[in-house]
């Protein structure tokens, strides 16, 4: 029944039968709760201070073969079979986080093709989902995530006369690598690791020049970072427009360039 109804959502993979999730409601799976998805069963062996969840199925299971594509909690709606193609960058190869980088999600094969551009990786965490609630936003604590600049990237930034960031996960990990550059100017290293770079006004960005982004909820932190890049007031006029003009907002919403 719906009653009985949990929802997971598999965040990391730590091993074979092994994962880190978020349980939806989280009152049903305390430690040493079990429950059935499918054929297997799982149990929970750990709640971590975040609220998360590691469970251990019965058997190495292919989670990607039962489950359906995880919507962001403010699409009021389940997702089907479309949602596998549309909540999806074109150019994502690497598995591993839990929504889109949605600014991506404007750009077709064609558009690629015809602009210079190069990839970079942040792997979105649960983090991103989360309101800033402390009066006072220094106080706020990012969730780590994991991201990688290869060295291939790392020249063709390095070589650019101006760096547009698509979207506000390319922007942290552009302003991560720079700051953790032992190179002179604004020439950044490969490297991979995870961040935890909360970007708020006020903030000197060191690299990136123009921002290409989707409009954000409020109180979050992708708005603060958008806010501290071009302005808060420019942004509130610019919000304001957009709500007039009936733009379109969130993760399937229009976007802005910031330039």
């Amino acid at each position: 029944s719906d009653d009985d109804a949990v929802e997971f959502l598999f965040l990391e993979r730590l091993g074979a039968t092994r994962w880190k999730c978020m349980v939806m409601p989280g009152r049903k799976m305390r430690v040493g709760a079990t429950a059935t998805i499918g054929d297997v069963c799982l149990r929970v062996e750990k709640i971590t201070a975040e609220g998360e969840r590691i469970i251990a199925f019965d058997t190495d299971v292919d989670v990607y073969v039962g489950g359906s594509m995880p919507l962001p909690p403010y699409v009021d709606r389940a997702s089907d079979e479309s949602d596998a193609a549309r909540y999806q960058t074109v150019f994502a190869r690497q598995p591993g986080a839990v929504a889109a980088p949605t600014a991506g999600l404007h750009f077709t094969p064609e558009i690629l093709s015809e602009i210079p551009h190069t990839f970079v990786t942040l792997h979105v965490g649960p983090g991103t989902f989360l309101p800033v609630r402390s009066e006072n936003i220094a106080e706020h604590r990012m969730h780590a995530e994991r991201f990688s600049l290869s060295p291939e990237a790392a020249d063709k930034i390095n070589n650019a006369q101006r760096i547009v960031a698509v979207g506000t996960t390319a922007m942290r990990v552009l302003e991560t690598t720079i700051r953790k550059s032992k190179l002179l100017r604004r020439q950044i290293e490969p490297r991979s690791g995870e961040t935890d770079l909360f970007i708020y006004p006020p903030f000197t960005f060191r690299i990136v020049d123009a921002l290409l982004t989707n409009f954000h909820l409020p109180r979050s932190t992708l708005l603060m970072l958008v806010s501290a890049f071009a302005g808060r007031e420019f942004i509130l006029r610019a919000y304001e427009k957009a709500v007039h003009e009936r733009y379109r907002f969130y993760s399937y919403g229009d976007c802005m360039l910031i330039l």
